[in-house]
């Protein structure tokens, strides 16, 4: 059974920084396309980040480009997602998710992230 374990959010003034981990257990994490997705209040399910199964490529929304990095460990089974210079538009339950996009497809139970202004 695929099991994601998110931890690390919080609230945090704008400018600031968090650090989101996702604790992945059930399947074969090193192989795994791995992903943050986050959904703010009222609003859809939207993609943050991804990374592939090697770690070696990743990918962002526009919207957080150059403020967040996603990385992986594939010895501990865990993603990350290093959050810097925070603004209020990123408040969210943030989500630890595998295989996003395909039938595959799981989340973990999420992390609330609050920015206020």
């Amino acid at each position: 059974e695929v099991q994601l374990v998110e931890s690390g959010g919080g609230l945090v003034q704008s400018g600031g920084s968090l650090r989101l981990s996702c604790a992945a257990s059930g399947f074969t994490f090193r192989f795994a396309r791995m992903s943050w997705v986050r959904q703010a209040p009222g609003k859809g399910l939207e993609w943050v980040s991804s990374s592939t199964s090697g770690g070696g490529s990743t990918s962002y929304a526009d919207s957080v480009k150059g403020r967040f990095t996603i990385s992986r460990d594939n010895v501990k089974n865990m993603l990350y997602l290093q959050m810097n210079a925070l603004k209020p538009e990123d408040t969210a339950v943030y989500y630890c998710a595998k295989s996003y996009g395909t039938s595959n497809f799981s989340q973990g139970q999420g992390t609330q992230v609050t920015v206020s202004s």
